[in-house]
């Protein structure tokens, strides 16, 4: 059997998939941080949400056509923006490291 997988990491998209969901009380602690400030810029209607849903399904479907299948298919500028950001950030704590890491490497 030969069965691929791709994670798909959009960003906003402009569609009524939270119109139904049922949220949690907002929590004090959370106020003064980036989640406070998503959560108040979606309630004001200021989230700025600029990707296109037509591109995206058709981003998504033609990675079905896709072999192999990309691991991570990021829709939207923001989502490649912050996934790379973290991935950077990753690499600069690897390479950090990279001394002790090397150390027990046998010749």
């Amino acid at each position: 059997m030969n069965i691929e997988v791709t994670i798909v990491e959009p960003s906003a998209h402009p569609t009524a998939f939270g119109t139904a969901m049922v949220t949690a009380p907002v929590m004090e602690a959370y106020e003064n941080t980036p989640a406070g400030e998503v959560r108040r810029a979606i309630a004001s209607g200021s989230f700025p949400i600029r990707n296109d849903v037509d591109i995206s399904v058709k981003s998504i479907i033609d990675s079905l056509k896709k072999s192999p299948a990309p691991l991570r298919l990021a829709l939207g500028g923001d989502a490649y923006r912050d996934m790379r950001a973290s991935l950077i950030s990753r690499l600069e704590a690897l390479d950090a490291q990279k001394d002790i890491a090397m150390a027990s490497e046998m010749n």
